[in-house]
């Protein structure tokens, strides 16, 4: 609320104290202003307690909360979403869990952070049909099967891949993709799961052509894949027709491959490499990935295979091994196109704008007696435009904002420049200061810039504020919200860390002011580094060997940091797909300058 409601507020209720003390009933008096007999009377004792002074608006926000998060969880909680833009409340929970934090934030606890720190879209909830959920009790006892489509190669071929999850585990046994899904490469396929895990006791698919004849014309017959089961003792149950939520586990685990590998992946180079990076991704789906059906346990916690005995016949059908070769990089995912920001910006009625002439020492005269603002030597002589009323001044140079600093004008002040030739002024340019030598409201959000340096530290309030190499020698603005420290580059939220200055303490920082626009957008995709490929062909990241190749010596490459994998970028071209074998987060971005044409270069990350 701008100065001005505030003023006028009080005046309303000073003028309700006035007419109660002048003897009207205080029933008429709350009827006419609006309001119960009891906030009446709080008005004319907090009047008779404190005078004028007393009538202004207050703050009621508690002035401690025991049970609110800690500012460092919440922090954390901020980086693991914006680090993993698909988790949702319930796993980040769980890897605050994993993590040591103690004692674990609920679930509706970590949402209500996110929301707040506008992490999520509030939405509102579809209420779907509700479905009879069944699960069998142990491993091995049922597999679901089917054929999933979408997985395109460089020539333009469209592959299909045949799937097979354990209903009791939700642990993948099959992820075969085929050139031609033909009924005797689906059991190919389906005979090399069993030889890996055992012989399931029974087998649940829809009614395609490759697992049930029952629909072949002129009349049913046994195909290869009902053949297999009936030879290895295993019981092929089928779904209705056009009942695809019967088989539910799978379909759900192929939505999830969708929207988390296929997705964001282009054509792959060919059928092998296409093999390559879905193996990588299934291995850490069954052994890295919590999943929320299984209470957050890994679906290889649960999975039990069957071992064939010595003597046991072998699966009907066999497959050769499928060869491993490196993959091919999938294309990079298109940015996410940022909020456009419109809000108006309050502002006192009193706010005059004027142009002046900054002084050869530097020194810009707002008025004289009042206030000075002294600029940097490379202003001198340089015309000014000044926007001021009595929170803040605004200074613009060659048309460009370059300055926002608390004001001491008054009213009478602000009048005295209007005579002097200042003209009424329209909306500020850039948001409200913060008042000097005021407390701040509690709940007031106050916005600073600063300059990063080479080691990815800013000063803040007589402090080094860390915030991270990537933002080196970059401008970025500091949102500090409550016990939080948004960190702002380029219009995109880059990171959330504990705000090292008091609320108290925050109206006296150089360059604060009012925060007016909501708080940005984080950046989504994944993490993107650089580096210069050495003589030898081979770059680290996160302290693993990427081998790009001698013939790429002395360029530099962009590689994309997935979850499962690395994708190697070429001038947007894509070079190469690699498995990531480790949980080491990045800590180096930018890749060295080559210092001569004989020096060998090695990033690590």
């Amino acid at each position: 609320m701008v100065g001005s409601d505030r003023a006028w507020l009080a005046e309303q209720r000073f003028q309700a104290v006035r007419e109660v003390r002048a003897g009207s009933p205080i029933t008429e008096v709350a009827v006419r202003y609006g309001v119960s007999r009891q906030t009446v009377h709080n008005w004319r004792r907090r009047y008779e307690a404190g005078g004028m002074a007393g009538l202004d608006e207050v703050s009621r926000r508690p002035h401690r909360s025991p049970h609110r998060v800690a500012a460092d969880v919440e922090a954390e909680i901020c980086e693991l979403r914006r680090a993993h833009p698909r988790w949702g409340a319930r796993r980040i929970s769980f890897e605050l869990g994993e993590r040591g934090v103690k004692p674990v934030p609920s679930k509706a606890t970590v949402h209500r952070v996110l929301t707040r720190n506008s992490l999520i879209v509030p939405q509102d909830q579809n209420h779907r049909r509700k479905y009879r959920r069944w699960q069998r009790e142990a491993p091995m006892h049922l597999w679901q099967m089917d054929l999933v489509g979408g997985i395109f190669l460089a020539d333009g071929r469209e592959c299909k891949m045949l799937t097979g999850i354990d209903d009791h585990s939700r642990f993948l046994v099959v992820s075969a993709v085929l050139a031609v899904p033909s009924g005797r490469a689906v059991c190919e396929a389906f005979a090399a799961a069993m030889r890996r895990y055992g012989i399931p006791s029974e087998v649940l698919t829809d009614n395609g052509k490759q697992f049930t004849g029952r629909f072949t014309k002129p009349r049913p017959a046994e195909v290869l894949f009902e053949r297999i089961c009936r030879e290895n003792g295993i019981t092929a149950r089928l779904t209705k027709p056009r009942s695809p939520t019967t088989t539910g586990k799978i379909e759900r685990f192929h939505a999830t491959l969708r929207r988390e590998l296929l997705d964001d992946s282009g054509p792959f180079a060919d059928l092998p490499a296409a093999q390559a990076a879905i193996d990588s991704w299934v291995h850490a789906y069954n052994h890295r990935r919590p999943h929320q059906a299984l209470n957050m346990a890994t679906p290889a916690s649960l999975f039990r295979p069957t071992r064939r005995q010595p003597g046991d016949p072998a699966p009907a059908v066999g497959a050769p091994a499928v060869p491993r070769v490196t993959p091919a990089a999938p294309a990079e995912p298109a940015p996410a196109a940022l909020p456009a920001a419109g809000a108006v910006l309050p502002f006192s009625q009193n706010a005059v704008e004027f142009d002046t002439v900054i002084a050869s020492s530097g020194v810009l005269n707002v008025l004289p007696r009042v206030q000075r603002l002294r600029m940097t030597s490379r202003y001198a002589g340089h015309p000014a435009h000044v926007w001021a009323d009595e929170f803040s001044i605004h200074v613009q140079i060659g048309g460009e904002h370059v300055r926002t600093t608390p004001s001491n004008l008054t009213a009478a002040d602000l009048e005295e420049l209007r005579l002097r030739g200042a003209r009424p002024a329209g909306p500020p340019p850039a948001a409200t200061s913060a008042a000097r030598g005021k407390k701040l409201a509690a709940d007031a959000v106050v916005e600073l810039t600063r300059a990063v340096d080479g080691a990815g530290f800013c000063q803040l309030g007589g402090q080094a504020l860390k915030v991270g190499t990537p933002l080196a020698r970059r401008q970025i603005t500091i949102r500090l919200d409550g016990h939080l420290a948004h960190i702002v580059a380029d219009g995109v939220l880059a990171k959330t860390l504990p705000s090292p200055v008091a609320p108290e303490e925050r109206a006296r920082l150089r360059g604060a002011r009012i925060a007016a626009d909501p708080l940005p957008t984080p950046a989504s995709g994944p993490i993107s580094v650089t580096r210069r490929v050495p003589r030898d062909g081979v770059v680290m990241v996160t302290r693993q060997r990427l081998r790009i190749g001698r013939t790429h010596a002395g360029k530099t490459v962009h590689i994309i940091v997935e979850d499962t994998h690395f994708r190697v970028l070429l001038d947007g071209e894509e070079l190469c797909l690699h498995p990531r074998d480790s949980k080491q987060p990045v800590t180096r971005f930018r890749a060295y300058a080559a210092r001569d044409s004989t020096s060998e270069v090695s990033m690590k990350s």
